[in-house]
């Protein structure tokens, strides 16, 4: 609890990710990615129940076997590739209502493919969230100048052409306001949010910057950087 407000961390972790098999336990540096975020949860006195979302027994089993719990089941419905964040963190918070017999007021949702994350960006996102008033925290990053939507390229009838034309009068890098990016490592979310605006972002969304390096594990190049940036 912080400020007087319950916490629900979600760890989604389902079992049908397609680009790495089991991408949720892969062994990354002799640990399984889900491992890297119960020692995070480990380290957060601040919140109130910690739980995996996943439909794959293997997955529960390594996640008990790292002090997470694991108490439900995600249905079919809600396993496949197309389902967005909204749907899987509306059952795991309405479920462990059910169970818990309690109202959770934030919602945190750490995946486990970010292991590059620490338990102090966690709190400071949910407390910007509390402290703000905000509908929801995302962490980012900043994109690199090279990526910015103002000098991507497009192909279009075998032509090249910039995909937004203000690019065309783009002479320096000092010309580009800075963007961001997602970067996985946390969300945190207002009860009121998720369930009365059916979103993780809502109208009012704060951002908690975090401007060293972090791997957003998704292909084989992903775990590489990982494994260089956990040896750096």
């Amino acid at each position: 609890m912080l400020r007087g407000k319950t916490i629900l961390v979600v760890i989604p972790a389902r079992g049908g990710s397609k680009g790495i098999k089991l991408k949720n336990i892969y062994p990354l540096a002799g640990k399984p990615l889900l491992a890297y975020t119960a020692e995070v949860v480990r380290q957060l006195d601040i919140i109130d129940r910690a739980v995996v979302s996943t439909d794959h027994e293997e997955i529960a089993h390594v996640a008990r076997s790292n002090g997470l719990d694991v108490p439900f089941y995600r249905p079919e419905s809600l396993s496949g590739d197309q389902i967005g964040d909204i749907d899987v963190l509306t059952h795991a918070l309405e479920e462990m209502e059910r169970q818990d017999q309690c109202t959770y007021d934030v919602i945190v949702m750490l995946q486990p493919t970010s292991p590059m994350r620490t338990a102090e960006q966690v709190r400071k996102t949910i407390e910007t969230l509390l402290t703000e008033r905000y509908d929801a925290v995302w962490t980012v990053s900043p994109t690199d100048s090279k990526a910015h939507p103002l000098k991507q390229l497009v192909i279009a009838n075998n032509h090249l052409e910039y995909y937004d034309p203000a690019g065309s009068q783009i002479i320096a890098r000092q010309q580009l306001q800075p963007v961001y990016h997602r970067n996985g490592v946390a969300y945190a979310v207002t009860r009121t949010c998720l369930l009365e605006k059916h979103s993780i972002k809502g109208d009012r969304t704060g951002a908690v910057i975090i401007d060293e390096p972090v791997a957003n594990i998704d292909t084989e190049f992903d775990i590489r950087f990982a494994e260089f940036l956990l040896k750096r």
